[in-house]
């Protein structure tokens, strides 16, 4: 079995009491922090870990942290994004659900280490039973001292907040969150300036994912440079995956980022296969923002070699041939799926979620759904697939915030890797509207001299 960081502790009963998750060794990193490091330690330790952000960007979080602006006499905020609303993502409600006690500790190891006396948690709306639990949760942390003044006697402050949203995906891009936090439109915001500059209140603020300021406390625990030996190259630690689509054992994942994309899928330890004995086609190995791969593209790189459950191995080949880890939402798609109604429902949910804030987006992102509604149910033409590729290509990087990528992503690499099934769908409505395209030639082996 692969080692665990964050849910190692997640089978005992009741871990998410106060009691039982003291008991079992529950902040004792929040003691070692706040009674034997200074800030600036924590964030050079969180620095030695290598840690990536968990939320999509992967971006460094100890170097996130040291952009943080200190002016003198102007208060900081720290804002767990806990508005998880990618498709196929469900890891951080997984921790909120039954670790919320973690998370806490993160969030005071992480308000001490950037200055931060007032914390909010912004949730998904649609977590309705959730705030409760992270609530008692508070509660039980300010009744045992580990919240509210004077915290363990080292003369630091910390509240914490739980923020309700609205459901609205948008609101899981940082400036947009604050903006609805500050009972504002979740519009995003352009930048600069950043949020460490100017964020919640125009003041400095950090924003940082679930599960990203969960694995703090294993930091703090074992230290930078022991958490590095999890993982490989820049891919430190553990990554918690939320696996799902055809699978025989779908679920939350911790894994050690050193194995393959075929022990995860394969492997009875994780996923344990495809039910009922069908063949993998295609995956979205990182929530639906991020590129599907066909089968042959997703084990093996376009230069021959297996590929690793790790940010560097997912992009090899950058997106002609390569994916990302993203929110770490694996899905997968056997034989019988459909990679044209499947583009088609994320197009939907991309047109749906949209701000409208920006014109492409706005316009581009409803425009995509109805030239791909057309082709799934009979109606498309053969150039339907060049207007596709060219409206996508017109929203990419063109917009104040990441949704439009997200929203261009799916559809390019569907078109890039699967055409032959959108060209066979104008070429057969009829036939189209009784069975699926099938696995067709996606499984099968790359020349790799053709490949690269």
């Amino acid at each position: 079995m692969g080692r665990k960081l964050l849910l190692d502790k997640a089978h005992i009963e009741g871990i998410r009491y106060f009691d039982v998750y003291r008991k079992n060794g529950g902040y004792a990193a929040a003691e070692k922090a706040l009674k034997s490091m200074s800030p600036d330690q924590v964030t050079e330790e969180v620095k030695k870990s290598g840690l990536r952000g968990r939320g999509g960007a992967g971006f460094p979080t100890g170097l996130k942290w040291s952009f943080l602006a200190k002016p003198e006499g102007v208060p900081r905020y720290l804002v767990c994004n806990a508005d998880e609303s990618e498709p196929g993502t469900f890891k951080d409600r997984y921790l909120m659900e039954f670790l919320p006690h973690l998370l806490i500790e993160g969030l005071l190891i992480s308000s001490y280490a950037l200055g931060a006396n007032t914390t909010y948690i912004y949730i998904r709306g649609e977590y309705a039973w959730i705030p409760d639990i992270l609530e008692e949760a508070i509660a039980e942390a300010h009744k045992n001292g580990f919240l509210g003044k004077n915290i363990l006697g080292s003369g630091f402050d910390l509240d914490i907040y739980v923020q309700r949203g609205a459901g609205a995906y948008i609101c899981g891009e940082e400036t947009a969150l604050i903006e609805s936090l500050e009972g504002k439109r979740g519009n995003p915001r352009i930048k600069p300036p950043f949020p460490a500059v100017k964020g919640l209140y125009q003041c400095p603020t950090v924003v940082n994912n679930v599960e990203t300021l969960a694995t703090i406390v294993p930091i703090i625990n074992i230290g930078g440079d022991e958490y590095v030996k999890y993982g490989t190259g820049k891919s430190t630690g553990t990554k918690l995956i939320s696996a799902c689509g055809n699978l025989n054992k779908p679920g939350v994942y911790e894994i050690e980022m050193n194995i393959s994309v075929e022990e995860f899928i394969y492997s009875d330890e994780y996923c344990g296969g495809i039910p009922n004995g069908k063949r993998l086609k295609a995956c979205i190995p990182g929530g639906s923002s991020v590129p599907i791969v066909p089968a042959n593209l997703l084990l093996t790189t376009a230069k021959g070699e297996k590929r690793m459950m790790t940010y560097e191995s997912l992009n090899d080949g950058g997106f002609a041939t390569g994916t990302m880890m993203g929110s770490g939402g694996f899905i997968v798609l056997d034989e019988d799926q459909c990679v044209v109604r499947h583009t088609l429902s994320l197009a939907r949910f991309y047109h749906h979620e949209s701000c409208g804030q920006c014109s492409p987006c706005r316009e581009g992102t409803g425009w995509m759904e109805k030239v791909l509604k057309n082709i799934e149910h009979g109606k498309g033409k053969m150039s339907d697939i060049d207007l596709l590729w060219d409206i996508q290509r017109k929203i990419e990087g063109n917009t104040i915030c990441p949704l439009g990528d997200a929203a261009a992503w799916p559809v390019a690499a569907a078109i890039r890797h699967f055409r032959d099934e959108f060209e066979w769908h104008v070429l057969n409505p009829d036939e189209a509207q009784r069975r699926n395209f099938g696995l067709a030639h996606y499984a099968d082996p790359l020349p790799v001299a053709a490949a690269v």
